[in-house]
């Protein structure tokens, strides 16, 4: 996939395209390393096989827009959390939401693209408000811990599901 401007790309990169990147059961890995995924640590690919390496992202995504009620906001947040099982909380007002939860990519512009797309991607499915998405932060797993263990960085997901400000 092509990013940015038309013309050349950016020094040092080369056209990519987005994929999934694979964990657990469904690309045919045994149970033992789904665990070593799960926590943010990349595994080395099978003599003779290429295995794209994969990272743990946070990302918050903050989306606003005209008001609109708040049950009917809950609703397709809750909506939002069946369709997209990784998203951990919510929170929601008649006029704004905040969305956090972990994506796996293979770098920052992956994730963040997915992303990007969530809230547009799920809104007619959802019953989304037709709201913008106005702030966007992804970390990287070390980075989330490093900020929860300092006491200044994103509270820990806790309590999951969708809440009122």
């Amino acid at each position: 996939m092509r990013r940015g401007r038309p013309g050349a790309l950016p020094r040092g990169t080369a056209e990519r395209t987005l994929t999934s990147v694979g964990i657990g059961r469904d690309t045919g890995r045994p149970a033992d390393e789904e665990g070593a995924e799960r926590n943010g640590a990349a595994r080395p690919a099978p003599q003779g096989e290429h295995r794209e390496v994969s990272r743990l992202w946070h990302i918050t995504l903050s989306v606003s827009g005209r008001e609109a009620p708040l049950k009917e906001v809950r609703r397709a947040l809750e909506q939002l959390a069946h369709d997209h099982p990784f998203l951990l909380t919510s929170r929601y007002a008649n006029d704004h939401a905040e969305i956090r939860y972990w994506e796996e990519a293979r770098d920052l512009h992956d994730a963040a693209a997915v992303a990007l797309r969530l809230w547009g991607e799920h809104r007619s499915t959802a019953k989304l408000p037709p709201w913008e998405i106005v702030g966007l932060e992804v970390i990287d797993r070390e980075t989330y811990h490093q900020r929860v263990d300092e006491g200044y960085g994103p509270p820990p997901a806790s309590p999951v599901g969708v809440h009122p400000y």
